[in-house]
């Protein structure tokens, strides 16, 4: 059990550095909301494994607000780059 849960901890820990490298170096600021919906996400995976190993439902109001955090972000991104496309026309 202690071989996987290191695994695990490996694997979320390479990703989330990965996804904060592209929200650094990214080109776009979409490429960026991505990437930070990507974290967000991880987040929330990490979140989630851990109440699967420690068997409890008491992070469960985090994850809402994160998933919440998450979509209001991307719907704000959406609209701002679609505002920012109009007027470059």
């Amino acid at each position: 059990m202690n071989v996987l849960l290191i695994a695990i901890y490996v694997v979320f820990g390479v990703s989330a550095l990965l996804t904060l490298w592209r929200i650094v170096v990214g080109p776009s600021i979409l490429d960026r909301a991505v990437a930070s919906d990507v974290l967000l996400t991880l987040v929330m995976c990490v979140l989630g494994a851990e109440m699967a190993i420690n068997q409890h439902t008491r992070t469960l109001p985090v994850l809402l607000i994160i998933a919440a955090v998450g979509v209001f972000g991307s719907i704000s991104i959406a609209r701002f780059v679609a505002r920012k496309d109009n007027v470059d026309r």
